[in-house]
Order: structure tokens, then C-alpha cells, then sequence
């Protein structure tokens, strides 16, 4: 079969993708039989996660690449039938049986993995950056990590589990943000050193909170970024943390990840403008830092139990009073 690298190839191409996100982090891509393979493995240091599917399979085997090294983790969403996958390990085929849904393989860049497939798949393939994996590991008290167990259609409950917990939100524009993306990436981290690591203890780790300084700067760091469009990364540097670090620490301190904590004070700051203002929702929303009224009301409703209309509305009448007729 050809090998043909995705990355270097279909830029130019006459048939497109039916379906191509906008956001550099979570990519949702849809093949039909005319569409070549696009891009979706070439990263620039970044975790990202793509969702591949398509209606045909490949014609050609594929080599999947990265610019940095770092792992690359693929989940199977839909089942494929015997004879029909194939991968590749430094050149070498890795024997397949029949993919079940969500079976993972975890596959050092470095070995240039390469696969092909015969008929419809549907994968989410997550690019994990080994240096974002050192940084956890060193936070959580281990050396350095040399390597990574080599795993193909694996029955991983965990990996299944964060997958379906993101599936929804891959490739929307009211997907997660880049807040929430990171958070969510420590903890895909974790799980990848624990369980396909090759790990030394070397220390202790902390279990300490953060800093009354550090807390107050955290605070107005997320405070002044409600629509959560900073990153992790940002508000750990000025706590001079690592990324690991901080996330620890700060749940360690708050009881919640930065994620829950700016999602409760988004709603608290919609409440008191739906409380002392008479602007539509849909400008409450804008203002609270979520993308639309749609992501507004659904939030809304998770945290506080009711719609925002309906919330307003009970609390118009307790101002208003039965002594205080409008």
C-alpha cells in the first residue's frame, strides 16, 4: 500500500472535508468517498483533539506525524469488522481483531504509528505533548518518564469514559474553553502516566493549597476572563506554578477546578444582573461570558435548577411583594 503523510498532503486538493471546524484545539472532520484525509495530526505543541469520521475508510495507509514529540492516543466510536484496521508500529503491522467501540490505542509519535481502514471509522485521536507530560509527572513526584507502554485496541474505561464526556463539544463553537480544554488535558495527563508510563518515584508531593496571595491573583485572573478564553497555563505563571501544580493547589483551595469555579461565578454574576437590570438575556449571556443564549440557558439550568427567564421572574415577584403591588 501507499503511505501517504497527513500533513504533507491534500492542502491542494480538489475534494474537501464535508465538515471542518474552525478551532485550532477541537476538531470534528467528516471524509465522504470523494474527500482526501486532511491534516488533523500535525501540531504545534499544543494538546489538541480531532474527531475523524468517514462514510468510505481510506484508500491508503496513512503515517501520522507530529512537529514535537508526544503521544498519540486514538479512541474507536464506532465498531470495525475483521480485516478491516490495520496499524503500524515503526514500520512493523501490530495485529488487530475486531474494534469494538471505544478501544483505544497509545502510540509514541517517534514510532511514526501509520493504520489504515477499510471500511466507515469514526475515531477522536488526542496529540498529547510529552513535555506537558513531563511537567505533570514531575509535579506528581516522578522523574522523567522514557516511555510509554505501546497499547492497540485496548479496553481502557477510563479513556472511554473522558471521550464520551467531550464527544458533545468537539468541533462546536460552544465547545469548551480553552480554560476547561486544559483542565481537561491534566487530566487525560494523569491518566496517561499512570496506567502507560514507565515511572520512578523520586519524592513526596505536595497537598498544600495555594498561597492567600496566590489565591487572590488566581481569583482576579478568572474573574477578569469570564467567557474563560485564558489559559491555564496564564494564571499558573503568575502564581509562579507549574500547570500541574497549580490545578492541584487550587483545587486543594477551592474544593472545585478552575472550570467549575468560573462556571459557578459566571451564573452568580448572571443572577445579579438578572436581579438588578432589565437587560434581554441574550445581553446577560454576552456579558457573563458564554457564547450564546443557548450555552447560557443550559448552564444556567444545570447550576441553578431553573431556566434564567423563570429565575428572574420568581424574583421580580419576591421584590415586588404582596405589600409592594406592581
Amino acid at each position: 500500500m501507499n503511505t501517504t503523510r497527513t500533513g504533507e498532503q491534500n492542502r491542494d486538493s480538489a475534494h474537501s472535508p464535508e465538515a471542518w471546524s474552525e478551532d485550532p484545539f477541537t476538531t470534528h472532520i467528516k471524509l465522504d468517498r470523494n474527500s482526501s484525509v486532511p491534516s488533523p495530526f500535525r501540531t504545534a505543541g499544543t494538546f489538541t483533539v480531532t474527531r475523524l469520521e468517514s462514510s468510505a475508510g481510506l484508500p491508503d495507509r496513512i503515517t501520522k506525524i507530529s512537529s514535537v514529540p508526544a503521544l498519540l492516543v486514538s479512541i474507536s466510536l464506532k465498531a470495525l469488522p475483521l480485516y478491516s484496521y490495520q496499524v503500524w508500529v515503526a514500520d512493523k503491522v501490530i495485529p488487530t481483531p475486531i474494534i469494538p467501540p471505544f478501544r483505544s490505542n497509545v502510540i509514541d509519535f517517534d514510532a511514526e504509528p501509520s493504520c489504515w481502514a477499510g471500511k466507515a471509522f469514526d475515531y477522536v485521536h488526542y496529540t498529547v505533548p510529552r513535555v506537558e507530560l513531563d511537567d505533570i509527572a514531575a509535579d506528581c513526584g516522578f522523574g522523567r518518564v522514557n516511555s510509554y507502554k505501546l497499547s492497540v485496541v485496548e479496553d481502557d474505561l477510563v479513556l472511554a469514559q473522558i471521550t464520551r464526556s467531550i464527544l458533545p463539544f468537539i468541533g462546536r463553537r460552544d465547545g469548551p474553553s480553552l480554560l476547561a480544554l486544559d483542565q481537561f488535558s491534566l487530566i487525560l495527563g494523569a491518566h496517561l502516566l499512570q496506567r502507560y508510563g514507565v515511572l520512578q518515584k523520586i519524592g513526596k508531593v505536595s497537598k498544600g493549597g495555594l498561597a492567600p496571595w496566590q489565591k487572590r491573583r488566581a481569583a482576579e485572573l478568572l474573574c477578569e476572563n469570564l467567557d474563560g478564553r485564558i489559559r491555564l497555563t496564564d494564571v499558573a505563571r503568575e502564581c509562579s506554578l507549574s500547570v500541574s501544580h497549580f490545578a492541584r493547589s487550587f483545587r486543594a483551595t477551592f474544593g472545585i477546578s478552575t472550570h467549575q469555579w468560573l462556571i459557578r461565578h459566571r451564573v452568580e454574576h448572571a443572577q445579579e444582573l438578572l436581579r438588578q437590570t432589565a437587560a434581554p438575556i441574550v445581553e446577560i449571556a454576552m456579558l457573563s461570558g458564554f457564547a450564546d443564549q443557548a450555552a447560557f440557558t443550559r448552564t444556567f439550568r444545570q447550576v441553578v435548577g431553573v431556566s434564567p427567564g423563570r429565575w428572574r421572574r420568581y424574583h421580580n415577584m419576591r421584590a415586588i411583594g404582596p405589600d409592594n403591588p406592581a
